[in-house]
Parts: C-alpha cells; structure tokens; sequence
C-alpha cells in the first residue's frame, strides 16, 4: 500500500509539472518544439505557444510532435486566434492537419487565421498550401468544410510577399500586432515574426541566415528574441546558407538591443557545441541568454 501511495504520488507530481500552463496573468512564451527535422534530438520540431492571461492565443510554428505538447500545456484550441508560420519546411508545419482535425471534437466557432510566406517555383504560397492540405480535391479533402464556409468556423489564410525588404504589419486587435518580414532561407520562402501584445515585443527569426539584413530592424528593443540555433560557428556551403551562425545571432541580438535571447530550433550539429555558440555570441551579446527546451516557459 506504502509503495502504490508514493507511486500515485509520483504520477501526479510528474505530469502535474507537465500539464501546467505558463502563467494566468500577463504575456508567456511557451516552446511546444525546440527541435529542427530531426527524429534523433529527442525534441519536438519547431513550434512556440504565447499565452495572455491564461489563454493559448497565438502559435508561431506547428511542426511535427508540438500538438501532442499542446495537450500536455493544458492549452484550449479555441481560444488560437492565429497559426502563423514562418516557412513551410515540414519541421515547421507537418502538425497543421493534427490541429484542424482535433477542432472538429470542439465547440470552436470563431474564424482560425494561418497566415505566412507566399510561394515561389519550390514552395507553395501558405494559401495554396491549405488548399493542398484541406480543399476538396487536397490530401484532407474530407475536412474541406473548414476551407467553404460550411463548417462551424472557416480557415481564413493571408499570404506574406516575400519581394519587400521592408517590415509589414499584417494585423492589429485590440489585444496585440502583429508585423511580418520576409528573410532569407536559401531559396525557401521565408518571413520573421513580431508580436506586440500588451507592453511585450517578441520577435521570431524563423529558419534563416541574414542575408536580407531585415532581421536586426524587427528585433530593435525587443523584450524576447527567439533565434535558430541551427548550425554551429564553422558551418559552411548549404547549411550557411539557410541558416545563420552564433556570431550572427548574437551581433543581431546586440544590435537590436534586444532585453533577452532564446536559442531554439537545435540540431544534433548544433548541440553538440552549445559552449562554442554561448562563447561566439558573448562576443557581441552580453544580456540574458537560454537555449530553449521542449515545454520551457520564459516570461518577457
């Protein structure tokens, strides 16, 4: 009886820490995935949940495994207002159809904004990817009632173009803003995000390398800034290509006076010198650093 007792104890202890939600009062990032494609990190692929005032109102990302750590973040799927995606890598976007389905179980009525990238000759734009995924003739065509306005809600999608340099706000509501810039990830069509909630700015670089030099004017003050940590400092050809080293990370961080750096989207090439990367970006960057975990919750 003793031992069943402490085993019980355990079991709610262990999961109650798992299940728990940020916070109920103000802005919280959560990280759902801080991994990358990779099915060896022992990580969810890229996924972040911000939370205000004990709602999951905004994902940026949905890669594969983040929506069974949505369930585990005790988060509400009716209360997501928006899925914005930074690029269509299915590290990014392979949980999309997980999520619309799990609504069908629901009372959601109100609209579901998916807004991202548009498209060029290797990628869709995130309009045309829906329609792939979820229209009467997609792969899901059985859930196209979400796209035609038939169904209790309807996906509403808004494509990002990807040709300017310059910062764009994409939405504003009375609660927050939201402010798009495309980047560059080699030759996949990519954007950054900026989302300006309450007193808080938090800015998402998305998989890039900065070759656009856009990324530094979003992060200007930002109270959070969430970098991929994709590549270590000798990383050179494709991976350099598409993605930008620790000493880029910490010059943008430091030039942008950004108040607190997150380091996510880690791969097994990156993890591997995570004490190189702290001592590259401590070359320009002095303020508060953390390299993201799964589940992690960071305040602002």
């Amino acid at each position: 009886m003793i031992r069943l007792i402490i085993l019980l104890v355990f079991f709610n202890c262990h999961f109650s820490s798992v299940s728990a939600n940020c916070g109920q009062n103000g802005v919280w990032l959560q990280v759902l995935g801080s991994g990358g494609p990779e099915l060896s990190d022992k990580r969810a692929s890229t996924s972040y949940l911000i939370w205000h005032h004990g709602k999951a109102k905004l994902l940026v990302d949905i890669g594969s495994g983040s929506m069974l750590n949505l369930e585990k973040a005790n988060a509400n799927i009716n209360d997501l207002d928006a899925v914005l995606l930074t690029h269509l890598h299915v590290d990014h976007s392979a949980d999309l159809p997980a999520l619309i389905k799990a609504t069908f179980f629901t009372q959601r009525t109100n609209n579901l904004l998916i807004y991202g990238p548009s498209g060029n000759h290797l990628m869709p734009s995130t309009t045309d990817f829906i329609r792939t995924l979820f229209g009467h003739n997609g792969a899901y065509r059985y859930l196209s009632s979400y796209l035609d306005g038939s169904e209790s809600y309807t996906i509403n999608t808004l494509d990002i173009p990807i040709e300017y340099k310059q910062a764009q706000t994409i939405l504003e509501s009375p609660d927050y803003q939201i402010t798009a810039v495309p980047t560059h990830h080699g030759p996949i069509p990519a954007v950054a995000w900026k989302i300006s909630i309450d007193d808080k700015t938090i800015v998402f670089s998305g998989d890039m390398n900065n070759d656009n030099l856009t990324l530094g004017q979003l992060a200007h003050n930002a109270d959070l800034f969430i970098a991929h940590h994709a590549i270590p400092e000798s990383a050179t050809g494709a991976a350099r290509n598409l993605h930008m080293p620790p000493s880029v990370i910490g010059q943008i961080a430091a030039d942008a006076n950004v108040k607190q750096l997150v380091l996510s989207h880690h791969m097994l090439r990156s993890l591997a010198q995570l004490n190189n990367s702290k001592v590259e970006i401590r070359k320009h960057y002095n303020g508060p650093m953390t390299f993201a975990n799964d589940m992690q919750c960071i305040e602002p």
